[in-house]
C-alpha cells in the first residue's frame, strides 16, 4: 500500500520516528504541501495523512485510489467528510491525544498574566533588582487565583482537565456545556448558563468546538455582560473570538488581559488587532505540541491505519 503524508512537519519536525507507519506500506512524507501540489503528490496512493492540507471532493475525484484519510489532528474540517462518506473513504481523526497538554497551556497563559515570571526574570537579569533600593519590586499588578471564579465554556475532556487544575489552585468553577450531564461534575464545579457564567467569572476559558453557534461568541455584546477586569483565555479555536471586539475591550480596560494560543487566521496576519492590543499574551498554536502529546498523536495515527487495514476502523468520522 502506498501512503502519503502531505504535511508532516508540524506534528513531527524530526524528533519522532516514522518507522511504525512504514511498517504499514510504502511511505512518502512531505513536510508541507501547497494546494496546487496536493493531487500530484497523492497520485495513486491509497492512504493519505493530512494535518491542515485540504482534501476536498475535487482531490478525491482526481485521486480515485484513496481509500483512507488519516487526520494528524483532532479537528477534521479540512476534509470533505460528506464526500468521503459517499465514496466509501474512511476519515479517521485523533481524539484526546493532547488533553493534558492543552490544559497545561491554559494555565501557562493564565499564570503568565497573573505572575509575569518571565517578565520579572528578564528585569532581574537587566539589573533592575540589583539597582532596587528595596528588597523586592514588581513591574505589573500580581494576581492570586485562589478564591477567584473560572468560567469554562465547553466541558469535554479538556474543559474537565482545566477544571481539575483550577479547583486544585483554590478556584471555584462554573462550566457551560450544550449537553450537560453524563459524567459527574468534578468537585468544586457547577453548571451555569452562558449569561451567568459571563457575569460571575473572573477568568473565562474557551474549550468548545467551533460551529455556527459558537463562531464569534466572544464579541462586543457578550463582553459587555462580563465583569469589568475579566481575564479571557482561548486555547480552543481562533474564530470563537471576534478579535477586533476583544482588542477594543483590552484597550479600554474592560477585559484586563487575554491569553490566546489560537487566532482567526494562522499563521497570524500582521494586521491582527490583538498584536497591538494591551495586555494580550499570544502563543503560536502550540498547546498541542509537547513531545509527549505528539508521540501519542503518532501512535494513534498508526493505530488508526492498522485498525482500518484489519477491517476494524476506529475513530472514523465518515463512518
Amino acid at each position: 500500500m502506498r501512503i502519503v503524508v502531505l504535511d508532516g512537519y508540524a506534528a513531527n519536525p524530526g524528533d519522532i520516528s516514522w518507522d511504525a507507519l512504514k511498517r504499514c506500506g510504502e511511505v512518502t512524507v512531505y513536510d508541507r504541501t501547497a494546494p496546487e501540489d496536493v493531487i500530484s503528490r497523492i497520485g495513486d496512493a491509497e492512504a493519505v495523512f493530512t494535518n491542515k492540507v485540504v482534501v476536498d471532493e475535487a482531490v478525491m475525484a482526481a485521486c480515485p485510489n484513496i481509500k483512507y484519510i488519516g487526520e494528524l489532528a483532532t479537528g477534521y474540517n479540512n476534509v470533505d467528510v460528506a464526500a468521503a462518506k459517499r465514496r466509501g473513504i474512511a476519515v479517521c481523526n485523533i481524539p484526546a491525544y493532547s488533553t493534558d497538554s492543552v490544559a497545561q497551556m491554559t494555565f501557562a497563559l493564565l499564570l503568565d498574566i497573573c505572575s509575569r515570571a518571565a517578565q520579572h526574570s528578564a528585569a532581574v537579569h537587566a539589573g533592575k533588582w540589583a539597582a532596587c533600593p528595596d528588597f523586592c519590586f514588581w513591574e505589573t499588578p500580581l494576581i492570586e487565583l485562589a478564591g477567584k471564579t473560572m468560567g469554562i465554556v465547553g466541558f469535554g475532556r479538556i474543559g474537565r482537565a482545566v477544571a481539575r487544575i483550577a479547583v486544585a489552585m483554590g478556584m471555584s468553577v462554573l462550566c457551560y456545556s450544550r449537553h450537560p450531564g453524563g459524567e459527574p461534575l468534578p468537585e468544586g464545579c457547577r453548571y451555569a448558563d452562558l449569561d451567568a457564567l459571563f457575569a460571575r467569572s473572573d477568568v473565562i476559558s474557551l474549550h468548545c468546538p467551533l460551529n455556527d453557534d459558537s463562531r464569534g461568541m466572544i464579541n462586543r455584546e457578550s463582553i459587555a455582560r462580563m465583569k469589568d477586569g475579566v481575564i479571557l483565555l482561548n486555547t480552543g479555536r481562533g474564530p470563537l473570538v471576534a478579535e477586533q471586539d476583544l482588542a477594543d475591550a483590552l484597550n479600554a480596560g474592560k477585559v484586563y488581559a487575554a491569553g490566546v494560543d489560537v487566532v482567526s487566521a494562522e499563521p497570524i496576519r500582521p494586521d491582527n488587532p490583538l498584536l497591538t492590543a494591551r495586555n494580550c499574551v499570544i502563543t503560536p498554536h502550540i498547546a498541542w505540541a509537547p513531545f509527549e502529546a505528539r508521540q501519542r498523536l503518532m501512535d494513534i495515527a498508526v493505530g488508526n491505519l492498522e485498525a482500518w487495514m484489519r477491517g476494524e476502523p476506529q475513530n472514523n468520522v465518515a463512518g
